[in-house]
């Protein structure tokens, strides 16, 4: 039992309500922030009897000064902050919401409203709330900031703007905070990636693919308690050098003990550079390039 405090941001349903849950069960003090008053209420009867160490509340993180609040609020119920998790997020279900039935859209069809609430929901809250919390962590000399970006391939196909691309941004961010912590070289503190790793069955997947997914048809999605696992360990202490990297729960392996499973499925974050171009490799003569 730790008694390490987290932000868990969407933390009042599917992923995060799942993560926010697993913290508090292991001895964390959870603030679980959500957009849905209703969604308290169930948050509070799901966290039992760890219910007196998680505090709920919802707001817009898109605006500055909510993601002030929030930190206010966290530091004046339980003290300070430990663990940073961002996981809020729009899916395709905003934006595109018939996208498995037919066919997704192409970005020239989305609205400008749909794409900015998209960017600054996916990437922008955690933007703002990780430049306010690494300091914190740093003065404390120990924390975490752990990210749920998604599967590469869903960033870069067609029709996956904006989710992708604001996932891509994440994902990209994640890289650059973890070279910058490790560039300051304050030991515990880390920046590292949580992924479902597969669609997850949550209010945020189409309810075509999770009825499919039940009856053992197509896609087969993970269950949000998944993440759990991952989530614990590089939260851990045994984790304190662990910056950096991505973890996926489709592939974590929770039959064998965390830094197995870590060093069996970890990865960098970020992404791998293509080879030199090959542009045009099939059309010019390339002696004539040189």
């Amino acid at each position: 039992m730790s008694g390490e405090i987290a932000i868990v941001t969407g933390g009042l349903r599917g992923l995060g309500k799942a993560m926010a849950l697993g913290l508090l069960q292991t001895g964390r003090r959870v603030v679980a922030c959500g957009h849905i008053d209703s969604d308290i209420a169930d948050m509070v009867q799901a966290a039992g009897e760890h219910a007196g160490n998680l505090h709920c509340l919802t707001l817009d993180l898109r605006k500055p000064s909510a993601c002030d609040q929030l930190i206010a609020e966290t530091q004046a119920k339980f003290g300070g902050i430990d663990i940073l998790v961002n996981n809020a997020g729009l899916t395709f279900t905003y934006f595109d919401p018939d996208r498995f039935t037919n066919g997704p859209k192409m970005s020239w069809d989305l609205t400008d409203e749909q794409v900015q609430n998209t960017m600054d929901t996916n990437y922008m809250v955690a933007d703002q709330l990780t430049r306010r919390v690494i300091p914190i962590l740093l003065k404390r000399g120990w924390g975490r900031v752990v990210n749920v970006t998604t599967k590469l391939d869903t960033m870069n196909r067609p029709g996956s703007i904006p989710y992708g691309s604001s996932k891509a941004a994440l994902e990209m961010a994640s890289e650059v905070w973890g070279k910058e912590l490790a560039k300051v070289g304050v030991a515990g503190v880390t920046c590292n990636i949580v992924n479902p790793g597969a669609g997850a069955n949550t209010p945020g997947m189409s309810p075509v693919m999770r009825a499919l997914s039940a009856v053992g048809k197509g896609i087969h999605l993970i269950e949000a308690e998944e993440m759990v696992p991952p989530l614990l360990f590089v939260c851990s202490r045994e984790a304190d050098r662990v910056n950096g990297y991505r973890f996926d729960a489709t592939t974590w392996d929770a039959t064998i003990p965390p830094a197995a499973s870590a060093v069996k499925t970890g990865r960098k974050s970020g992404f791998l550079m293509f080879p030199l171009s090959d542009c045009y490799s099939d059309l010019v003569d390339q002696s004539t390039l040189t």
